[in-house]
């Protein structure tokens, strides 16, 4: 999908972070992603990070900007997903096996059908990618 075509499905943002990071930069990052693929807030249905980091304060102020809840993602669900990803980082695949947290994150948090809308972007301390949910409702 081009940056020029509309937005009209919902969207899961996947977030890695280092930990310390601050919400505001989280939820800048979230916001940038949106404008970057020019989707409203309303598109925004999930935001899924790993299952270590879902409870952090950080995600989870983040997400609360957003009226949500960091949605945790199993390693196993995040592995399922690695031969979707378009962004690789040495670094992330030793230490999570998959090559960005933020895109096996936001596949995995949009469910098996779903399919990469943005890939991984970063500032200073997150990487943040968006991810198209199948919708069961559009199926002919």
């Amino acid at each position: 999908m081009g940056l020029d075509q509309a937005v009209t499905g919902p969207l899961v943002a996947g977030i890695g972070f280092r930990r310390g990071t601050d919400p505001d930069e989280i939820a800048a990052l979230i916001e940038r992603a949106l404008a970057t693929l020019g989707a409203e807030r309303s598109h925004l249905t999930a935001v899924a990070t790993a299952v270590d980091r879902a409870s952090e304060p950080a995600i989870r102020a983040a997400t609360a900007r957003f009226g949500l809840s960091p949605h945790p993602v199993s390693p196993e669900a995040l592995e399922a997903r690695d031969m979707e990803i378009v962004t690789r980082s040495a670094r992330i695949e030793r230490l999570r096996g998959v090559g960005s947290l933020a895109e096996a994150a936001a596949l995995a948090g949009a469910g098996p059908r779903s399919r990469l809308a943005l890939p991984r972007i970063a500032s200073g301390g997150a990487t943040c990618a968006l991810a198209f949910r199948y919708d069961t409702t559009r199926e002919s």
